[in-house]
């Protein structure tokens, strides 16, 4: 993962001046600068991420690097009654070298049904702003994905507008071919996307370079995220958060008012 600190389970083109003002005001860097965020596709990705995409400029889904096995790019965690629920998105095995812009959804096996089921059913029936997106939910599992890829990006585009969030989403794969690796990689998506700053999670520290980043006129920002703490409509007052679930789980336990949560906690920094 590029600069995911996450734990691996939480078990228990338009115009950006508007945005550019408003991510300047959640952070004490100058504005002028343009900021990148590089990272993989995730399904129903968790906090850290919207995050990263909220303080950003230009996003930059990552889908030219090799799928990753076990990972979070097809599947994550969402709230249940009682422990969380990992849904897992599955997938055709051609190669291990398969890139995630390659890597096929196996619909032979009736996963669209079964996920709706256990979001609607099971998991969020009775959160506080599940009738508000239901809708679009549903249509999302109603369509028939073939890459995952692009269910990865559909799912982050619907946290992103259910959040405000109106940070430009790009796919490397369009950009161009890239022949760099690691930070001589990310460093060439950041100024071919226009970037003169990559926003990196804290988990890149020990491999980001900075030397090789600043050949290329990029330099690094760091994103020190802060997990918000927020009411689970599936926890009581004495019950324990459960963090580093999909964002879809502040979305539907906040509504309107997710993003200024997320934000919120950026300020602890």
């Amino acid at each position: 993962m590029i600069g995911d600190s996450r734990s691996p389970s939480p078990d228990p083109a338009h115009d950006t001046s508007e945005s550019d003002h408003r991510r300047a005001a959640s952070t004490s860097h100058d504005s002028a600068r343009v900021r990148a965020a590089v990272h993989q596709p995730h399904y129903w990705p968790w906090l850290g991420l919207i995050d990263k995409i909220d303080r950003s400029d230009r996003f930059i889904m990552l889908d030219t690097v090799q799928f990753e096995r076990r990972g979070w790019q097809n599947r994550n965690y969402v709230a249940g009654p009682g422990k969380p629920v990992l849904l897992t998105v599955p997938v055709t095995q051609a190669s291990r070298d398969e890139r995630i812009r390659d890597k096929k959804i196996d619909n032979t096996q009736k996963w669209s049904k079964k996920h709706y089921r256990a979001l609607a059913e099971h998991c969020y029936r009775k959160a506080p702003y599940w009738v508000d997106y239901r809708e679009e939910i549903a249509q999302l599992y109603e369509t028939e994905w073939e890459d995952l890829a692009d269910l990865a990006i559909a799912t982050t585009r619907l946290l992103t507008r259910g959040f405000g969030i109106d940070t430009p989403i790009l796919r490397a794969s369009e950009l161009g071919d890239f022949p760099g690796h690691k930070s001589e990689l990310l460093a060439q998506i950041c100024a071919k996307a226009g970037a003169d700053t990559m926003l990196s999670g804290d988990g890149a520290r020990d491999y980001l370079d900075p030397e090789i980043m600043h050949r290329h006129g990029v330099d690094i920002e760091w994103q020190g995220f802060n997990h918000p703490v927020y009411q689970q409509h599936t926890r009581g007052p004495a019950d324990e958060f459960v963090p580093r679930l999909s964002a879809i789980d502040l979305l539907l336990n906040a509504g309107p008012d997710a993003l200024h949560v997320l934000r919120q906690a950026r300020s602890r920094d």
